[in-house]
């Protein structure tokens, strides 16, 4: 089975959501927060550098998806 991962935020709504859809369609997930964790923020970043926005799927190490139904939330570099 493929190994989801959703990097987020716990100020962005739209993590929430996206985070709600999976519950809800039973998919497997694990969860970071990027605020608060530099290095699960390092590693979305070493998928793809130009990654500003959360929320942000990723599939077997590759990003799937950024942001939710067009939206998403912009967040800083942490540095």
């Amino acid at each position: 089975m493929a190994k989801l991962e959703l990097y987020g935020s716990a100020s962005c709504p739209y993590t929430k959501e996206l985070r709600e859809w999976l519950e809800w369609t039973r998919r497997d997930f694990v969860e970071y927060d990027i605020e608060s964790d530099a290095d699960a923020r390092e590693r979305m970043r070493s998928l793809d550098r130009s990654l500003h926005t959360v929320p942000v799927l990723v599939e077997d190490g590759e990003v799937i998806q950024v942001g939710w139904r067009g939206h998403g939330c912009v967040v800083g570099s942490g540095s």
